[in-house]
């Protein structure tokens, strides 16, 4: 028995100590990603808002007007 538990020593004895690291990066890793989404989400969204206030806008505003003017044409009932 005793031999037994000499080689588990030896065993014990030449293991590694678990590393800090990855828990170190389970920690860091999901900070890094959610900071990279939300950048890419606030550049779609100033994108997107830019794309809608100075192309898409002034096409719908113009639409109206000339509906505005068609009916302006039509006689009165």
């Amino acid at each position: 028995m005793s031999a037994v538990e000499g080689e588990d020593a030896h065993l014990l004895a030449t293991a590694k100590p678990p590393k800090a690291r990855p828990r170190r990066l389970r920690t860091i890793l999901p900070a890094v990603l959610t900071t990279q989404y939300t950048i890419i989400a606030i550049i779609v969204s100033v994108t997107v808002a830019g794309t809608l206030r100075y192309l898409v806008t002034p096409q719908i505003v113009a639409k109206f007007e000339a509906i505005e003017a068609a009916l302006k044409r039509l006689p009165s009932p």
